[in-house]
């Protein structure tokens, strides 16, 4: 059965996305824990990030910097921080979050709640920087 994330490259199921190549995917995540919290994902189905093959790694991750060089000229913040967890979603996925300390990337916190004009103000704007790199 196809991942949620692999609905969303289907187009299945929508998203407020970022940028996408023929290889990867960036869109918001939908429950954020700061404004401008992507999910950057290969859109090949690979449940775990270290199985994912050597060059599709590495350019998952030239991918993901280049998103995250557009979100923090976006979204006021110290940093963008990043982490993998895997566990949530059997897709292998990198999530960038605009952090001002480390504690704003804690899962146990509370998700931020935005409007649909929210997201896709915010993704609009994250969407043009990236563009203009």
């Amino acid at each position: 059965m196809a991942s949620i994330f692999t609905k969303i490259v289907n187009g299945e199921l929508p998203a407020y996305k970022i940028a996408e190549t023929e290889d990867y995917l960036a869109f918001l995540d939908i429950n954020p824990l700061a404004e401008g919290h992507t999910l950057v994902i290969p859109k090949k189905e690979i449940d775990y990030i270290f199985d994912i093959e050597d060059d599709l790694y590495k350019g998952l991750f030239v991918f993901a910097k280049k998103v995250g060089k557009a979100i923090e000229s976006v979204v006021e913040c110290k940093r963008i921080g990043i982490t993998v967890i895997g566990l949530e979603v059997p897709h292998a996925h990198i999530h960038l979050i605009p952090i001002n300390s480390i504690y704003d990337m804690d899962f146990k916190r509370p998700k931020l709640q935005f409007s649909e004009e929210k997201f896709k103000e915010t993704a609009a704007s994250i969407r043009s920087a990236f563009n203009n790199q």
